[in-house]
């Protein structure tokens, strides 16, 4: 491999980055970095019925979001190669030449069978069990037969002319050699629509190769395309690039195809970042569902990835999606970010106000520097044992609302009550004795002082503090939650408490 490497990711905007998109756009992104290449952003809007608001727009924000940038495209125009949106290449009739081209050479032609016609001939190649097919009918179609379709205003389709019994084969990066007969992959197709706009197969060749593509990394779903695409690189007379055909990605519970029928899986890249998600955990995450690299170590940062990204390693068998391996990811990107790092990131979540969890802390109505503060001390807290930045968030309203929320006192039934009443009674003394904001440190000097006092110590002692502040005997550092609230919430906390005691 040397620099004049080119890939491409090329999205349609009909739907929004979702996890198999973003698995393509990695690999492409990998592979160019690798190699010192070039990597290529193109829009494939050509169908009109289906694209969606925004639905280019969503794909750049998440990509960049993911960590993944290009070299050209709409906002990176090269002149040599653009423009970049296939509807604009199609108005400015780059197709068209080349459909000229082929029908010029009798290697197209046109056909105007009807959608009526052509359900009936799929039906009766149904009924009589042959695969579906088209049946060449107007391939060498007579003057007379051309005039009279045209006379009645049916508009045409062009279709290439498959030669007969002609292997197309390819060495693939991830599948190794394959090949199809020209017999078996559905007869003469359409390169142009009705409307006059190409369809995927042909626009892309002609793409691929004027934006000099070297590598076409996508999903395995485009396999049944690629001898397609090959035909018309071979008509046209055009070397085709080297393929990459992705693993597919699976839901391990099914042993299917992971769809959006499987609710239990996040499926947009949107969505990972409303549920706080760290981007380079996700990136980390994608490049292991197709590819693995040599050694046991899962954990990388995207460098590390580009320098050791090898596509010989891409693997022909199903990626599947672990959500347990995921989340753990994602714990251990967040146990060594920075904590001020996380508390931006998290803040981020609040402004975007774009889940349950993000309007409720939105509407505790605290300042940048009272919600930064909270977040702060949360995560301090919660570092360790937290999976996605969404809990960070359901922690820090539990924290700020404790006193709205109904706490559990059942389980001072499992202790000493003349013991706990001693231990709390001995820490109100204690917080109603510090002036100002105490910090961690003074509860945790506090309560190992109450301890020695009341010869009280282990299980006994802060069992009795995890319930009264948390409503739970189970807690984090006891002392770090106690700062994160007021000295009045503290003594409120244990006067309930010890009322629940009597």
């Amino acid at each position: 491999m040397d620099n004049k490497v080119r890939v491409r990711y090329a999205p349609s905007p009909t739907g929004f980055l979702h996890i198999g998109n973003a698995q393509s756009a990695l690999f492409n992104y990998l592979f160019a970095r690798h190699f010192n290449g070039t990597m290529v952003l193109r829009i494939e809007d050509t169908d009109l019925a289906r694209n969606v608001d925004n639905g280019e727009q969503s794909q750049i924000e998440n990509l960049h979001w993911l960590g993944i940038d290009w070299d050209e495209g709409p906002d990176k125009p090269n002149a040599k190669y653009a423009p970049y949106h296939q509807t604009e290449r199609n108005d400015a009739g780059i197709y068209q030449k080349y459909i000229q081209e082929l029908l010029d050479k009798g290697l197209a032609y046109k056909d105007y069978a009807t959608e009526e016609e052509l359900k009936e001939m799929r039906e009766q190649q149904k009924a009589n069990g042959e695969p579906p097919h088209y049946d060449g009918r107007w391939y060498n179609a007579s003057e007379e037969d051309i005039k009279a379709a045209e006379a009645k205003g049916i508009k045409p389709t062009v279709r290439i002319h498959l030669p007969e019994n002609h292997v197309y084969e390819w060495d693939d990066w991830a599948l190794g050699h394959i090949e199809f007969n020209s017999d078996n992959i559905g007869g003469d197709f359409v390169i142009q629509k009705s409307n006059g706009l190409p369809t995927y197969n042909f626009a892309v060749v002609i793409d691929d190769h004027l934006m000099e593509i070297t590598d076409v990394i996508r999903g395995a779903d485009h396999i049944s395309n690629t001898p397609k695409q090959m035909a018309i690189y071979e008509a046209l007379g055009f070397e085709h690039p080297h393929f990459c055909h992705i693993s597919l990605i699976f839901n391990p519970a099914t042993g299917k195809k992971l769809s959006k029928r499987d609710a239990n899986t996040l499926q947009f890249i949107s969505q990972y970042h409303r549920h706080g998600y760290l981007s380079e955990a996700i990136f980390n995450f994608i490049a292991f569902l197709g590819w693995s690299p040599v050694g046991e170590q899962e954990i990388f940062s995207k460098d590390e990835l580009i320098k050791a990204y090898d596509p010989k390693r891409m693997s022909s068998s199903p990626a599947y999606f672990d959500q347990r391996k995921l989340d753990w990811i994602n714990a251990q990107y967040i146990k060594k970010m920075d904590v001020e790092e996380l508390a931006d990131r998290t803040m981020t979540l609040v402004h975007e106000n774009d889940s349950d969890q993000a309007k409720r802390v939105a509407d505790l109505n605290l300042d940048d520097a009272a919600l930064k503060a909270l977040l702060v001390k949360v995560i301090k807290i919660h570092q360790r044992d937290v999976t996605k930045l969404i809990e960070v968030l359901d922690h820090a309203w539990f924290y700020a609302t404790v006193l709205d929320q109904d706490l559990s006192y059942e389980d001072f039934g499992k202790l000493d009550a003349a013991e706990t009443k001693q231990v709390l009674l001995a820490i109100k003394d204690g917080v109603a004795a510090f002036d100002g904001q105490p910090s961690a440190a003074d509860y945790s000097a506090l309560i190992k002082q109450v301890g020695k006092d009341t010869g009280v110590k282990g299980r006994s002692l802060y069992f009795p503090l995890n319930i009264t502040f948390t409503g739970k005997s189970s807690a984090p550092e006891i002392n770090e939650i106690m700062a994160v609230y007021s000295t009045t919430t503290n003594l409120t906390l244990l006067d309930r408490a010890l009322a629940a005691l009597n």
